[in-house]
């Protein structure tokens, strides 16, 4: 998860890079409140080469505040998935500024902008997916809301993919994940109510991010004392450049991630709802998504776990790659 981190013309003859900026137009999207997201637009990335018989496809969500151009040059040899045999879409959220969001929607901007839930967001890529020809995937995965969205994809979606990889991702929020997320959007909304304030409540709630993304020993290891202010900077100067109504509707989103709740809240009928080989990875020490609905659902699904163990807390999976990539790797080559 880093928030440090054109449209490309579909003329006669013009052909895509790998990783060029795509859009499909949806057109109006129901949401789960009951109201419409209008002119939607999905933004993507296309990696590798799509085999002839579509069968190659894996499917990669953005996390928050996350877009699809923070996964550029990531999937080369050794990378978590390699282009050379699979055909990658990264596809950019709702709410994070390139897919639809309040900060870009020409009809609904900033506080017009509906409240929506992560299984929206899922429901935005199934609709994107048709649009661009794909009607089955080789395998999900994604990393925090990004992980999320796999959850929301593995219950929603169950025969539309052969595998799932939630990495630090939930099926529901824990009562730990709602305070850090609703407090995250308090400071936000704060701020946009009293312009004034704005940048000193942003800095706060980015200070406290930027503590969650690893953990207290780990800082201790890597952090000198007199520059321990100083460490704080970038990630408040990220923040700053973000609108804040994306980033309201954005955390507001994480606090309703909630997959039980089609399913009557009916946990164990959920878990069987899952057709797709799964592989959840977690990291013990997250302080930023809580590990334990992911294992909770794992006991009731019968998915395989890796469970990350080191103080890099909910960096873990890029901090311990050496560990991660292969077991992806691995369980993707998997019959």
């Amino acid at each position: 998860m880093r928030a440090i981190s054109l449209v490309a013309l579909l003329l006669p003859g013009f052909c895509l890079a790998d990783g060029d900026q795509q859009f499909a137009q949806i057109g109006d999207l129901k949401l789960e409140s009951g109201k419409v997201l209008r002119d939607c637009k999905v933004g993507y990335r296309t990696f590798g080469k799509l085999s002839a018989n579509k069968d190659n496809v894996i499917l990669i969500p953005t996390w928050f505040l996350g877009k699809s151009s923070d996964w550029m040059n990531s999937f080369g040899p050794g990378g978590l998935v390699e282009s050379s045999r699979y055909y990658i879409i990264v596809v950019d959220a709702l709410t994070n500024g390139v897919s639809t969001s309040p900060s870009n929607s020409s009809t609904q901007k900033d506080a017009a902008y509906p409240q929506i839930t992560v299984r929206d967001m899922v429901e935005s890529q199934h609709a994107m997916l048709g649009k661009i020809g794909i009607p089955h995937l080789r395998a999900v995965m994604g990393i925090s809301m990004g992980g999320m969205q796999t959850f929301q994809w593995m219950t929603a979606y169950p025969n539309y993919m052969d595998k799932a990889i939630p990495i630090v991702g939930s099926p529901q929020a824990s009562s730990y994940d709602l305070m850090f997320y609703s407090a995250g959007e308090r400071a936000i909304r704060q701020g946009i109510a009293h312009p004034e304030s704005y940048t000193d409540l942003l800095k706060t709630y980015s200070d406290f991010f930027w503590l969650a993304l690893n953990t207290p020993s780990y800082y201790v290891r890597n952090t000198k004392r007199d520059g321990a202010f100083a460490s704080m900077e970038g990630f408040e100067k990220a923040l700053a450049a973000w609108n804040p109504y994306d980033m309201a509707v954005g955390l507001n989103a994480l606090s309703s991630n909630d997959v039980y709740s089609s399913f009557g809240g009916d946990k164990s009928r959920a878990a069987r709802a899952v057709r797709a080989k799964t592989l959840l990875i977690v990291s013990e020490q997250d302080h930023c998504v809580n590990p334990a609905p992911a294992l909770e659902f794992a006991k009731l699904s019968g998915a395989k776990t890796l469970i990350l163990k080191s103080d890099f807390g909910h960096s873990a999976p890029g901090a311990e790659g050496k560990v991660v990539n292969p077991a992806v790797k691995k369980f993707l080559e998997e019959k």
